[in-house]
């Protein structure tokens, strides 16, 4: 089950998030995310956080029409995107997409990244979306998802990454090595898709970008 969740940062390219929902998703606003799904005319199945950014969204419509609300405190241990995939976690979902979770306060979005690694989610398949990027961890083996000529970067996190196999990328890795806090993963180039990677050892951060933003790699 796949569950999409729209958090209170920048949504880049509404239209193309509502081209990727299913209908079978199961929608989550993670507190102020609400206001993403009400632009796009959709009504989650829940509303998520301590509520604190929808003061301008009247709840109880919402509440009649079965939306379900779980109401957090403000003083508590977790962001609101947390509460809401820890909510998709206990849905079932073995999927999550995420939007929105980027912004202007980079503590935030480094924050929503590291998600990924969070012991009770390490096992859903997340993917963070904005605009024509997209990232997620790998771990194993993966497929590369894209176009041709879009710029895949992979950046090892939590340690280095060994063992580091690719095909289908123009710079290609054999059981190469990526050491962390280096740039040796950066700007590479999506030749045939899907591109597949392979790691022995470590998890790599995967940040697909459409060539239309990037300009060109640099």
């Amino acid at each position: 089950m796949r569950a999409v969740i729209f958090a209170n940062g920048e949504l880049r390219d509404p239209q193309a998030a509502l081209a990727e929902l299913e209908p079978d998703d199961r929608l989550i606003a993670a507190d102020g995310g609400m206001r993403h799904l009400r632009d796009l005319g959709l009504t989650p199945g829940w509303i998520v956080g301590d509520l604190d950014s929808l003061a301008s969204i009247d709840l109880e419509p919402l509440e009649a029409t079965g939306v379900e609300v779980l109401r957090h405190p403000r003083r508590k241990d977790q962001t609101d995107l947390e509460l809401a995939m820890l909510h998709a976690l206990n849905l079932g979902a073995d999927e999550v997409v995420v939007f929105g979770a980027f912004g202007a306060r980079w503590d935030h979005t480094l924050a929503n990244l590291l998600l990924s690694l969070h012991p009770e989610l390490v096992d859903i398949s997340t993917v963070f979306v904005d605009g024509g990027q997209r990232v997620f961890v790998a771990r194993g083996s993966t497929r590369i998802e894209g176009t041709p000529g879009d710029v895949v970067s992979l950046i090892p996190i939590g340690g280095d990454a060994e063992g580091v196999t690719t095909s289908g990328l123009e710079y290609p890795l054999k059981d190469g090595k990526l050491v962390l806090g280096t740039t040796l993963g950066v700007s590479n180039v999506l030749v045939e898709t899907p591109a597949t990677l392979d790691v022995r050892q470590g998890q790599l951060l995967i940040c697909v970008s459409h060539e239309s933003i990037v300009g060109g790699v640099k």
